[in-house]
């Protein structure tokens, strides 16, 4: 069953402290304060969207982690789980996107470490090592051809990634696994017989846009 919407729930310090704000705004008269609270809580919400997402309908093709833009297409070498060469596919999150990421393919999350670092504009190359991670893996031990991995990576103003599943739990393609607050990158490490359908670029939708077709 997929996981409920939660993504407003993760503002409710942000809603709570905006509302005292303006309560006390309110109370001294304070019209301006009032409007500027106003705004601030009338973004938090955008912010915190989070709209149902329909996977493509092939059972191949995994759908993007992030809404987003896609900014980088290349091959690394992956050393925190797979321990070999893979294809890559960075997507940034600016302030306007919608910041809840999505499995890319079904299957058991089959590993998950988080890792410290700094907080550099999430764009710059170097973030994906140097920058504050959250590493998962989704697919199946009997299919290690169609397992992928999903880094999720902290940005300058991106300070606290939230995990909504763990280890061992089951999937569905497109469901919701965690999100990260404000501007941030999601990396796609994918086998290199995948075919990459997206271009650097290009927009994407978190769970929904195709981002590759996996081997048989």
């Amino acid at each position: 069953m997929q996981k409920p919407a939660r993504a407003l729930y993760e503002g409710r310090w942000i809603f709570l402290i905006l509302g005292i704000v303006w309560i006390a705004a309110f109370l001294l008269h304070v019209k301006v304060l009032m409007l500027l609270a106003s705004a601030v809580v009338l973004f938090s919400l955008w912010f915190f969207r989070d709209p149902e997402r329909i996977p493509h309908s092939d059972p191949r093709i995994a759908v993007s982690p992030a809404d987003g833009t896609v900014t980088l297409v290349d091959e690394v070498e992956e050393q925190q789980f797979f321990k070999c060469r893979m294809k890559r596919v960075s997507v940034f999150l600016s302030v306007f996107d919608v910041h809840v990421n999505r499995a890319p393919v079904a299957g058991e999350i089959l590993f998950t470490e988080g890792r410290g670092g700094l907080y550099l504009d999430a764009r710059k190359p170097e973030a994906s090592l140097l920058n504050e991670s959250l590493f998962w893996v989704f697919g199946s031990k009997e299919s290690p051809r169609c397992t992928v991995g999903v880094k999720q990576i902290t940005g300058a103003i991106a300070r606290r990634i939230v995990p909504w599943a763990v280890k061992g739990e089951l999937l569905e393609r497109g469901e919701r696994f965690g999100m990260i607050r404000f501007g941030s990158r999601t990396d796609l490490f994918l086998p290199l017989e995948a075919e990459v359908l997206v271009s650097a670029g290009q927009q994407v939708k978190g769970g929904e846009s195709p981002m590759a077709r996996m081997p048989l």
